[in-house]
């Protein structure tokens, strides 16, 4: 059996987010339809228009935190850490959205690329995307509040992860189906892409969660800190 690498879950929290967020970006840029998790931000920023993609993921993940709150039947300090993360996510999308000429919809109509750099946009975001996600749920800082409502509710109530995960997803996705309708009469940000997000995310997070495992020694830099985080 081959030794596995030794990472701290602090690196691994920063590369969530980089890589999170680009992922969005190039999703965005494919334009077959976002995620089905980011739809409800996009759909509110594009119809507020006053408001950047990231500052709607702030709306939308500030009232899931609620309800994360009201499920867990407590509030702990700590828990406001995943908020913070929120903060940061949506800021560093917004950088990728601004000074990739390619992710910005100013200078880059979204979709307005050939096919086959679109197709490839869209893959690569599905893939990160689902990469990032398993990263979040692997380092003890919290994720966005997205990712930190799958990992504490599945672990409040003792479910699986993975099928959690699945089950949150295709809610989304009929939140955001919702949304769209009401707020334009017809589907803004969903698409194809969406659909086969839904649809697959879930397992291919499963099965990176499971490669990680057998290939890295995720161990936190500062244990004592990694230890206020328990949930």
């Amino acid at each position: 059996m081959s030794k596995k690498i030794t990472l701290h879950g602090e690196f691994v929290y920063v590369m969530a987010i980089l890589l999170l967020s680009l992922a969005v970006a190039m999703l965005s840029a494919a334009n077959f339809g976002v995620s089905m998790i980011v739809a409800p931000a996009y759909i509110i920023s594009q119809k507020l228009g006053v408001i950047t993609f990231g500052q709607g993921e702030y709306l939308v993940q500030s009232l899931l935190f609620i309800v994360f709150c009201i499920l867990m039947k407590k509030v702990k300090l700590v828990y406001f850490s995943s908020f913070a993360t929120c903060l940061i996510y949506g800021a560093v999308l917004d950088l990728w959205r601004k000074f990739v000429p390619l992710f910005n919809p100013d200078i880059t109509a979204p979709g307005s690329m050939g096919l086959p750099v679109r197709i490839f946009l869209f893959i690569g975001g599905m893939i990160l995307t689902s990469f990032s996600v398993m990263l979040f749920y692997k380092t003890y800082l919290y994720p966005q509040v997205y990712d930190f409502f799958v990992k504490g509710i599945s672990a409040r109530f003792d479910k699986d992860r993975t099928k959690f995960k699945i089950t949150f997803d295709f809610s989304c996705l009929a939140v955001s189906c919702i949304l769209t309708l009401v707020l334009f009469r017809k589907f803004v940000g969903i698409g194809v892409g969406t659909l086969v997000l839904t649809a697959l995310n879930g397992f291919i997070i499963g099965w990176f969660d499971k490669l990680f495992d057998k290939c890295v020694d995720l161990k936190p830099l500062f244990p004592k800190f990694a230890a206020k985080f328990d949930l």
